[in-house]
């Protein structure tokens, strides 16, 4: 699923990954990590999406792990949550907005000459949702974020076609990262029919979710 151009530059593409490490969290990894998330409990939250039983692995992640090992040959981790303070909220309507306006829209066949699902950073700042939703978890693992706590989801969006976001695990509840709408949105606001995500543990692990995500809406400013 795309999203209408935004403004690229490829100076800023080059330096948003260091920005956003280097000045969202002026902390230490020990300190990241005491700070920004704790250990799930086995009681999910209450806005949490129920989770089923392992599922099938989408060919694209499969064909980008391929393509960069580095990325998926990690350890198998305990799963956690964000503490969803407001500094950290600001840095997730940060860097969603970021990546959504520095990502020019391009549908997967048009990028890669393939119907074949292709999943990569935005290396020459042109991609589809899986493109968004990747760049969006990467900045966020190098702000300080743990891994377990962002999660690639796919889902049918409004028009029953198939999109991918980022679930962002929080103490208050699961929230998505989406490039089709800036504001960020509990999973149960969007309208979405979620049908899988990454394990949290493990995220060459894919569990099924197989739920109505609420009814679409709009968030107060409050909110």
């Amino acid at each position: 699923m795309q999203r209408s151009p935004g403004v690229l530059t490829s100076s800023f593409l080059l330096g948003l990954v260091s920005l956003v490490g280097a000045s969202s969290l002026q902390v230490g990894p020990a300190a990241a990590q005491s700070s920004l998330f704790k250990p799930t409990s086995t009681r999910p939250a209450a806005s949490s999406a129920a989770v089923g039983s392992s599922t099938s692995v989408p060919y694209g992640w499969l064909d980008f792990c391929h393509r960069r090992p580095k990325e998926c040959k990690v350890p198998t981790l305990p799963a956690a949550s964000i503490r969803l303070t407001a500094q950290n909220m600001n840095i997730l309507k940060r860097i969603n907005r970021t990546a959504n306006r520095s990502i020019k829209p391009v549908s997967n066949y048009d990028h890669w000459g393939t119907m074949m699902d292709h999943w990569d950073y935005p290396t020459d700042g042109k991609g589809d949702c899986k493109i968004y939703a990747l760049y969006k978890r990467k900045l966020l693992q190098d702000a300080g974020f743990p891994r377990q706590a962002l999660l690639m989801t796919v889902v049918r969006d409004l028009h029953n076609e198939g999109h991918t976001i980022l679930t962002v695990k929080t103490d208050k509840g699961d929230f998505v990262l989406d490039n089709l709408v800036d504001e960020i949105r509990p999973w149960n606001a969007t309208g979405y029919y979620f049908l899988k995500r990454q394990s949290q543990q493990n995220p060459n692990v894919w569990v099924s979710l197989n739920q109505r995500g609420g009814t679409a809406k709009r968030l107060s400013p409050s909110s």
